[in-house]
């Protein structure tokens, strides 16, 4: 089952999430099962709201985004807010 998972990277800005996401290079290489992915700035950070067939394919993903972090330097003001939803329905126009 599809699950929404939001994301507030606190202390992270443009600049710091545009050098980790070089480095995942999701354009090069999708994530396995990523269905939709949105970002920007919300107060005191980053904010991410993601679509994924699966909790587990969300998961999964997660190694390659500390990596990525690791090999761009970034550094956060503490772990990542995360919450997941369960989705009803997912459709595009």
């Amino acid at each position: 089952m599809a699950v929404g998972i939001r994301i507030k990277l606190a202390g992270v800005d443009q600049e710091t999430f545009d050098a980790v996401n070089k480095h995942v290079d999701p354009a090069g290489d999708p994530p396995k099962g990523l269905i939709f992915h949105s970002s920007g700035p919300i107060d005191g950070g980053w904010g991410v709201i993601d679509f994924w067939e699966s909790r587990a394919a969300f998961d999964a993903f997660q190694g390659r985004i500390a990596s990525s972090m690791e090999a761009a330097g970034a550094k956060m003001e503490g772990p990542p807010d995360v919450k997941e939803f369960p989705v009803h329905e997912i459709f595009q126009p």
